[in-house]
């Protein structure tokens, strides 16, 4: 008996090569699936984007007209009077906000015995208070040392002397300019006043 094998090929197992070849089938089609799948929402979501963007587009260029419409209606020299008048407003809003009492208080805790105070001024600009002081005293250095005790108060700052020059009587008279920056220096005058004291 011949035991031996006519065949011209050897053998394959073609039912584990079909298997493999279905299931990379499998997968290509379903990540082509889900290639398309995103193609198509995210190509929905780009129409959406551009909708709204156009919207805003639109919307956009409607107030710009509405806007331009409303500049030329408006009228040069009343828009000038109205931002005067609300520049006249603020100043006098600031005014009243300022507080007499608390600022002669500071002074009052801050001026050395040899020094008066003969006249206060102050003004208002964008905010910022500024105050100029006439004082007379009998030595300059009183005068130096008040200026340096307003600025240490954290109430004042830029305390500077304007001008100087003498009294009739022989005092020395300085006009002194300074930024007042309100009542956050009130501790701040206290301990000044105990270490002068």
């Amino acid at each position: 008996m011949i035991r031996t094998n006519l065949a011209t090929r050897p053998f394959y197992n073609e039912r584990a090569v079909h298997i493999v070849l279905a299931l990379a089938a499998v997968v290509v089609v379903g990540f082509t699936a889900w290639t398309v799948g995103r193609l198509v929402s995210l190509s929905a979501r780009r129409t959406a984007l551009a909708a709204e963007i156009r919207r805003d587009e639109a919307a956009a260029a409607a107030h710009r007209q509405a806007a331009d419409a409303i500049r030329r209606r408006i009228d040069p020299k009343v828009l000038e009077l109205t931002v005067a008048q609300a520049r006249e407003a603020n100043a006098l809003i600031d005014q009243r906000a300022f507080s007499w009492t608390e600022f002669f208080n500071l002074i009052e805790r801050t001026l050395p015995g040899g020094v008066r105070l003969s006249s206060v001024a102050p003004h208002f600009e964008q905010g910022i208070t500024s105050v100029t002081m006439v004082v007379t005293g009998r030595r300059a250095e009183d005068i130096d040392a008040f200026m340096e005790r307003l600025e240490a108060t954290g109430a004042f700052t830029d305390v500077l002397p304007r001008t100087e020059d003498f009294t009739e009587e022989g005092l020395h008279r300085t006009v002194i300019v300074g930024r007042y920056l309100g009542g956050a220096g009130a501790p701040a005058a206290r301990a000044v006043e105990r270490s002068s004291r």
